[in-house]
């Protein structure tokens, strides 16, 4: 039994030993590496002689993780050379996630384990100081490649770590490319933005009202803050817009800021504000079509409701804004399917509206009464008339648009021609099963 455990302890030894010499390998493979940073092979050598947990005495050594974050941030400084000079490849170097933040940890660590010593090293300290200086311009750069790789969590993680640097660093009173104020307020509004846009909405909403309250000049922090307070689960929209609204008045000719607007007025309908404001915006980009094509929705749903509330005279003026804006679309590009598309919607919809006038006409039998309905029924199918061939061109630029065929469905079925109405009702079938057709029926 004794030799046994004599064995066992032996293991354990040799175990330890190993470690040791991997960390000594690393070592000596990062001093080869330095004198000639040509010989890539030596940086690689290094990098998986660290990789991993340490054990035995060196999982408490804070010399071993200043070795690890020297050797990732020796391999974070010859990535960010090829990225910035073009000269060389990162094929010929070792392929390590979140470079840049594992050395950050290794200094950070190094730290960590410096201070639970029986006897702490000042020595240890000055060489995490020196290595977290040195990491803070590999935690931006890398932050800026994973964002610009829309990356976002991986750019948020680097950036947030630039950030617990500084603070490290001013805790043990050294310098911080940070201690600018200016550039501390840019990392942290790109910290922000890689939170929002990966949708980490707890991470992204502090730092947005921290710039905010700064008076941090970028107008993004409003339509941030807009958007992350209208999209909680108790969003107060009126509460929110007075974010939107605060960035309008700071920065009248932000278009960013004055889309979010527009896009606020549709979400809670306050349709006659939108007008002023999409007329704007055309003025500054005459040639985006979805604002020709918005302006002209808008226009159709204040038709809708003036119809419903019987005022005649105003639908109908309204009917021509909307018709005119659609055709501005179509001027600019004919093949536009939501103009097309919504034009015929158009036309569809009055007709539909006055389906409700030819069943009261039904009622009466006398012959004025008949001659009416005639009438009235002869201009309901002109409207669908008007309406089919935008369908028809809607559906050759898009032969999958439900709502497209499920019109000329009901179209063809109101002219009797049941077949081509059969015909839809197949591929919207079709569409509804899940499947696609391959070609439009107008193409074919």
């Amino acid at each position: 039994m004794k030799k046994l455990i004599l064995g066992m302890f032996a293991f354990v030894l040799f175990a330890a030993s190993l470690q040791a010499q991997d960390a000594k390998e690393a070592k000596k493979a990062l001093n080869a590496f330095n004198l000639d940073q040509s010989n890539k092979e030596k940086l690689t050598e290094a990098v998986n002689a660290i990789e991993g947990e340490p054990s035995g005495e060196d999982a408490a050594d804070p010399s071993f993780y200043l070795l690890k974050g020297d050797i990732y941030s020796a391999l974070a400084n010859q990535i960010a050379v090829i990225k910035q000079t073009g000269l060389g490849t990162e094929d010929e170097l070792p392929k390590v996630d979140m470079l840049a933040v594992k050395a950050f940890k290794a200094y950070t660590t190094a730290l960590e384990k410096n201070e639970q010593a029986k006897k702490s090293k000042k020595y240890y300290v000055r060489d995490a100081m020196k290595g977290l200086s040195e990491v803070q311009g590999h935690l931006y750069n890398f932050g800026i490649y994973a964002y610009e790789a829309q990356n976002y969590g991986a750019a948020y993680t680097n950036f947030a770590a630039g950030l617990e640097a500084h603070e490290v660093l001013k805790q043990n009173g050294e310098s911080s490319t940070l201690d600018d104020e200016a550039a501390l307020m840019d990392q942290k509004y790109l910290a922000g933005l890689a939170a929002l846009n990966n949708n980490m909405l707890n991470m992204a909403g502090p730092i947005f009202e921290e710039l905010y309250k700064a008076d941090y000049d970028k107008p993004a922090i409003y339509e941030a803050l807009y958007s992350l307070n209208s999209k909680a689960e108790d969003a107060d929209l009126d509460a929110a817009y007075q974010y939107l609204q605060a960035g309008r008045e700071k920065y009248p000719e932000e278009v960013s800021l004055l889309f979010a607007e527009i896009n606020h007025f549709l979400k809670i309908g306050k349709l006659n504000e939108l007008i002023g404001k999409l007329k704007t915006a055309i003025e500054k980009e005459p040639e985006n079509l979805t604002l020709y094509v918005t302006m002209g929705s808008v226009y159709d749903n204040l038709y809708q409701k003036e119809f419903k509330a019987g005022n005649l005279e105003k639908a109908t003026e309204y009917f021509d804004e909307a018709l005119e804006y659609y055709n501005q679309t179509l001027q600019r590009d004919p093949k536009d399917f939501d103009a097309q598309y919504s034009i015929g919607a158009l036309y569809y919809n009055r007709a539909a509206n006055m389906t409700s006038e030819l069943n009261e006409l039904s009622n009466d039998f006398s012959k004025e009464g008949m001659k009416k309905y005639e009438a009235k029924k002869a201009e309901i199918f002109e409207e669908f008339d008007k309406a089919l061939p935008y369908f028809q061109k809607a559906e050759s630029l898009d032969p999958n648009s439900l709502n497209t065929l499920i019109a000329l469905k009901e179209i063809y079925a109101r002219k009797d021609d049941l077949d081509t109405s059969n015909k839809f009702k197949e591929r919207m079938e079709k569409v509804q099963s899940g499947g696609s057709n391959d070609s439009s029926y107008f193409n074919e």
